[in-house]
């Protein structure tokens, strides 16, 4: 069996194919990495105020002296819904404001939270993208984690575990 053949036959075997596809894709997401976290803010974190889908005024203030989890997301990103139940069930042990940015009307997002059993007292519609911008983020999902005293301890642009990111939000309530 000549050299060539032996290569067809290690690149026909599924696990080393899936190997060589998993190592690439790894590669090429290291490499968009810093284009897709842009301009993030570091240090303190912008103030905002804004209403929730129920109507509830949140204040970013008002969660001095706590972690939170400020979490970036869009109705049309298909990276979002694999984070979505993991936000979801994060939001039961840690504050969170989940910012559906650029992804219609409220009774639009109103209608995808039921849809999708999401909290509506944690989302805020970020219609015309003016908080994600404020954050500095270009892509979503954007997960900023502030800490106790307002900073921006963490940022995640892209999926992220939910284990990585109580693990995260543990660290800053320390």
């Amino acid at each position: 069996m000549t050299t060539k053949q032996k290569l067809a036959l290690l690149w026909q075997n599924k696990w080393i194919n899936n190997g060589i596809w998993l190592i690439g894709f790894v590669i090429i997401y290291l490499m968009l990495r810093p284009l897709m976290q842009g301009d993030v803010v570091r240090d303190t974190a912008p103030h905002f105020s804004a209403t929730s889908l129920s109507g509830e005024q949140l204040d970013l203030s008002d969660f001095q002296g706590e972690a939170v989890l400020i979490h970036f997301w869009a109705t049309w990103c298909p990276i979002c819904e694999f984070s979505r139940d993991g936000i979801e069930r994060i939001a039961q042990d840690y504050r969170v404001i989940s910012v559906a940015t650029q992804s219609g009307d409220n009774a639009t997002l109103i209608a995808y939270a039921q849809q999708h059993n999401m909290n509506p007292a944690l989302i805020v519609n970020d219609e015309n993208g003016q908080l994600f911008n404020l954050y500095g983020a270009r892509a979503v999902p954007a997960d900023f984690i502030i800490n106790a005293q307002g900073e921006v301890a963490f940022v995640e642009v892209g999926l992220s575990s939910s284990w990585g990111m109580r693990a995260r939000l543990w660290w800053a309530n320390r």
